[in-house]
């Protein structure tokens, strides 16, 4: 080896070492840059491609974490972390069964490896209820509704029950108010009333067409928040900052409203409280998180689960269930819907390969010819977490906005809202950090083979 080539070596192990702090310090794209320049550098090094894998995983990339960790098996076939990240990759984006090989050869590599087995049986057992599942499942014809079934009239409340009411039909302002502080205490409502505000929401969105038009008045003001995910008391910071939903005040929350966060029950259930109250001042867009596949993952079903029980479970999912675009159906892996749910901007122009391993990325071109061809001057979309809580893309004609602060408690980022006041509808960005709340650890609800990866 010559000298050039053992000082690209050398060189290439500091930057790893570097890389290795901000990973610690949960700084995963500076990780990333920092790999990347190593890599760069000595490409034939399968740790330096293992390790990126699992800073992408992090930030949520999938896709890329897959492509770096098939990069270290090529490299070295006998590199068990390598089949490790990418069979973690994989079970982070629900495909069990090609997790489950990785796993497999995870364990032939380290026979004797405890962690390894342990992880393998977990994956078995997931593997093993999806086949379950899906033996015993029945087509859309035959599936009768959840809905349909339930009648919250003929639920009792108990005399002993000391939380707030609805009294008749109408959800009032009181009782959301009630409901809040409720939550904040780590109590939860009565099932007949969760009931209630779930089946009047159901019943409004049926009613709504998968495009929404909304009028702003001169004078008036029109609030945009992202991802939220299950952080309940950061979403009480942002009403405690611009406001409580009302006519006067209204918002679109941009999806992503549940998992991760271990408060997701009592942030879906406050949106549609504020949804039933104020059906023309608070909009929901649905994210890729609003459906049933990364709900068995990522906390909220199990959430769910514990605190309202197995129906409960069954009526969430009908919300993603409900049957153009057809937006009431699970979200398929390909075709316009998934593109709508899960696709990201990019730096480069036209249309490329998604890190998340699932839809694409777009370029500014792209951008600039959808606001052409729809009269349009701005695209808001949330679903990435950002450090600022917003980012500028795009020539600025494109912003992110994510509202869930210091996300998953180890991302330090913060997070915002953006408010549009007419005539003149220009981006009013505000950001905030995280608010303490109490000792519930993210993904506390979360299947065991992905707490174990977390």
């Amino acid at each position: 080896m010559d000298t050039t080539a053992n000082s690209d070596v050398q060189k290439a192990e500091e930057l790893k070492l570097k890389a290795n702090e901000a990973f610690k310090a949960n700084k995963f794209s500076q990780a990333i840059e920092l790999y990347s320049q190593a890599i760069e550098l000595n490409s034939s090094n399968a740790v330096y491609w293992a390790n990126r894998a699992f800073a992408h995983t992090k930030l949520e990339e999938y896709g890329s974490a897959v492509q770096d960790a098939t990069n270290a098996i090529e490299i070295d076939p006998r590199y068990s972390k390598g089949y490790y990240r990418r069979g973690a990759a994989y079970l982070a984006m629900g495909k069990f069964k090609e997790a489950l090989k990785d796993f497999q050869q995870v364990k032939k590599i380290c026979p004797n490896d405890p962690d390894a087995s342990r992880k393998l049986k977990e994956c078995e057992k997931a593997v093993q209820k999806i086949r379950f599942e899906e033996a015993i499942s029945v087509g859309d014809a035959e599936r009768r509704s959840v809905a349909d079934s339930i009648d919250y009239h003929v639920i009792e409340v108990e005399p002993q029950y000391a939380g707030p009411r609805i009294d008749g039909e109408e959800i009032t302002l009181d009782f959301v108010k009630a409901m809040l502080d409720e939550f904040k205490k780590q109590k939860c409502i009565h099932k007949r009333y969760a009931y209630q505000i779930v089946l009047k929401t159901l019943e409004l969105l049926r009613s709504m067409p998968s495009l929404v038009d909304v009028d702003v008045p001169n004078g008036g003001h029109f609030t945009v928040c992202g991802d939220v995910h299950g952080q309940y008391f950061d979403l009480l910071n942002i009403f405690a900052l611009n406001g409580l939903p009302s006519e006067e005040n209204p918002y679109l929350f941009n999806g992503d409203f549940v998992d991760r966060g271990s408060f997701s029950v009592e942030v879906i259930l406050t949106l549609f409280a504020f949804k039933c109250l104020y059906p023309k001042a608070m909009y929901l867009a649905r994210g890729n998180h609003e459906s049933k596949s990364m709900n068995k993952i990522y906390g909220f079903e199990g959430e769910v689960r514990s605190k309202l029980g197995e129906k409960f479970v069954e009526l969430f999912a009908e919300l993603s269930d409900i049957r153009s675009i057809d937006r009431f159906c699970e979200p398929p892996e390909e075709g316009l819907m998934c593109e709508l749910l899960w696709s990201d901007p990019q730096p480069q122009l036209g249309r490329g390969p998604s890190k998340r391993g699932v839809a694409l990325s777009f370029g500014a071109d792209v951008t600039k010819k959808f606001l052409q061809e729809n009269n349009l001057d701005l695209i808001v979309r949330s679903h990435e977490v950002k450090d600022e809580g917003y980012e500028i893309e795009h020539d600025g004609k494109l912003i992110t906005v994510f509202s869930a602060p210091n996300y998953c408690d180890q991302m330090g980022n913060k997070g915002a809202f953006i408010r549009f006041t007419a005539p003149e509808m220009k981006p009013d960005i505000v950001t905030f950090s995280a608010v303490p709340h109490p000792d519930v650890k993210p993904m506390a609800y979360a299947n065991n083979f992905l707490r174990m990866f977390q």
